[in-house]
C-alpha cells in the first residue's frame, strides 16, 4: 500500500486502481465484521464467493504494491512504515479481539515485500522484465500451497513437504505455519513476496512497452482514496465495527 512516495508524473489511474481495491476490502470487511464477529452468519468465509473475493481484493493490494516500487523515491522507510502498522494491527487485534488476532496479515506482508525487494533491487533490476514476471508469477504459483504443507501446480500437488519446517510463528511468518496456528488473515511472506516482484516486472513490462501514457489519468475520487490508502486501512475497521455496534447494539 503505497501513498504518497512517487516520482512525478503521478500514475493517477494505478491510485485509482487502489481506490476501489481499499473499497473493495472495506465491503467485504464490513460483511466480515457481521458474518464472522457478530455471528450472524459463522460459515460465510467459507463459501466461495467469500473465498473468491478475500483473495482477489488481497491480490490487488499486492500486485499493486509490487507495481509501485517502481516509483517509490523511499522505499525501505516505506517498508518499515507499512510493517509498523501490521505489527500495530497484531497488538490492536490480540488486546480488542483475540479470537479474531491477525498474524502476518497484508500489511506485514507488503510491508516485508517492499523492504526485501529494495535489498534486491539493484541486482534485480538487470534482468529481462519478461524473463523476470515469468518466473516469479511461476513461483508464485508452485509456493501457493505452501502454508499447507505442499508444493503445487494450478491445484495439482507435486510433493509435500517435510513438517519439520513448520515449527512456530517465526516459520509461519516465511509460510511454514505449525498445526494450530490460525489467523484472521495470514499472507506470509512465501508465497506472497513472488505476487509482489511479479507486479514489480510487471510494469517494467508496461514501460517498455509505452503503455505507461495510458496511466497518467486521475479518476479524482478514486484517486485520492488510492494516495491515502494506507491510513483509511488503518481506520477503517474501527468505524466499521463502531457501525456495526450500532447496529446490533452490543459487541
Amino acid at each position: 500500500m503505497n501513498d504518497n512516495n512517487t516520482s512525478k508524473p503521478r500514475f493517477g489511474l494505478i491510485d485509482a486502481l487502489r481506490g476501489i481495491a481499499l473499497l473493495n476490502m472495506t465491503a467485504y470487511h464490513f460483511c466480515y465484521d457481521i458474518f464472522q464477529i457478530y455471528g450472524v452468519n459463522t460459515g460465510w468465509i467459507y463459501t466461495t464467493g467469500a473465498i473468491v473475493w478475500e483473495r482477489f481484493i488481497c491480490c490487488s493490494f499486492i500486485l499493486i504494491s509490487g507495481v509501485s516500487m517502481n516509483f517509490s523515491r523511499r522505499a525501505f522507510k516505506r517498508g518499515l512504515i507499512v510493517s509498523a502498522c501490521g505489527a500495530l494491527m497484531t497488538v490492536a487485534t490480540l488486546i480488542v479481539i483475540p479470537e479474531f488476532a491477525i498474524w502476518f496479515g497484508v500489511l506485514t506482508c507488503i510491508g516485508a515485500s517492499m523492504l526485501l525487494l529494495r535489498l534486491l533491487q539493484k541486482p534485480i533490476e538487470h534482468v529481462n522484465p519478461e524473463t523476470g514476471a515469468a518466473a516469479a508469477l511461476l513461483v508464485f504459483i508452485l509456493t501457493y500451497s505452501l502454508p499447507n504443507r505442499s508444493i503445487t501446480f494450478f491445484g495439482l500437488k507435486l510433493f509435500d513437504l517435510p513438517g519439520v519446517l513448520y515449527q512456530n510463528h517465526v516459520t509461519a511468518f516465511f509460510g511454514f505455519p505449525p498445526a494450530g496456528f490460525v489467523s484472521s488473515d495470514y499472507f506470509p511472506l512465501l508465497p506472497w513476496f513472488f505476487l509482489f516482484a511479479f507486479g514489480y516486472f510487471l510494469w517494467r513490462i508496461i514501460k517498455r512497452l509505452g503503455a505507461d501514457r495510458f496511466f497518467t489519468f486521475k479518476i479524482p475520487p478514486l484517486s485520492f482514496l488510492g494516495r491515502h490508502t494506507l491510513i483509511i486501512y488503518i481506520i477503517h475497521q474501527p468505524v466499521l465495527l463502531g457501525i456495526c455496534f450500532l447496529i446490533f447494539g452490543h459487541f
